[in-house]
């Protein structure tokens, strides 16, 4: 994985870690909502990355 989509998907799994926490204290569920996909997201691009990692690996 790339250095630079390491820390795209790092930082979207904390903003939404902070919008969840945000929903959570104000008791807006959109915002928790909204966070969860987000963290969602993160780990769907975590994967791809992976997956990218593992082929590059197995050619290499």
């Amino acid at each position: 994985m790339g250095l630079a989509d390491k820390a795209k998907a790092a930082a979207k799994n904390v903003e939404g870690k902070l919008q969840e926490a945000k929903g959570n204290v104000t008791g807006d569920t959109k915002d928790q909502l909204e966070g969860k996909a987000k963290q969602g997201e993160a780990r769907v691009r975590n994967a791809g990355e992976d997956v990218k990692d593992e082929v590059k690996k197995a050619i290499d």
